[in-house]
């Protein structure tokens, strides 16, 4: 009976390491799956992290999650995952939640997956008011409404530039992050990222 953690962000610019600090409170954990820049739209199965640990888990094993959203795309998506996997005879343990049985457990995790995805539809909701905004401020002024001279994230520097420092100095990526004062998080996403084409 393995104790396994399972761990999802959404972009390269997030870490896992704070889901695996917590999960790893007051348990040893025998192995980590993860997916690090899968966005939660994507089925929990179609994910190649997750569709690892489903061939890896076994009965008797304790899946440990930090969040009921890492678990699936939606709500009906959690709900399958869950149900499957305990069917299986996996124990599923959610951080803050505990375990997770057949039952009561299911019909807590189904409120629980509603509820989460009604906060990602405001938080869809708000954004594109936002980006509305800030973009109609732009166009009038020159400036978003917080004063930022373009809609998204500033680029501190060119990402061709800094893929060819790092290709031409054979330099590692926390290398790369100090040469150019940079996140370790900005440099993968600069080097990683297929450059779009113009």
């Amino acid at each position: 009976m393995s104790r396994i953690a399972y761990y999802r962000v959404s972009t390269l610019d997030q870490s896992i390491e704070s889901q695996r600090v917590a999960l790893s409170q007051g348990h040893h954990i025998d192995r980590e799956f993860m997916d690090e820049g899968v966005s939660g739209a994507v089925l929990a199965a179609e994910r190649p992290g997750f569709r690892a640990l489903l061939d890896y888990i076994r009965e008797g094993d304790t899946l440990h999650v930090y969040a009921v959203d890492r678990l699936g795309r939606d709500a009906i998506d959690v709900q399958t995952t869950i149900r499957s996997l305990i069917t299986r005879g996996v124990v599923v343990e959610i951080r803050g939640l505990g375990r997770i049985a057949k039952g009561v457990g299911e019909l807590i995790i189904a409120v629980l997956a509603q509820v989460a995805d009604m906060e990602r539809q405001r938080i869809r909701e708000r954004t594109t008011a936002g980006r509305e905004v800030a973009r109609k401020a732009l166009e009038l002024t020159g400036k978003t409404h917080r004063g930022k001279v373009s809609l998204g994230r500033p680029v501190r520097y060119d990402p061709e530039v800094v893929r060819e420092w790092r290709m031409k100095h054979s330099a590692s990526i926390r290398e790369t992050a100090e040469h150019f004062d940079l996140s370790d998080s900005t440099v993968k996403r600069y080097c990683f990222t297929p450059p779009t084409a113009t």
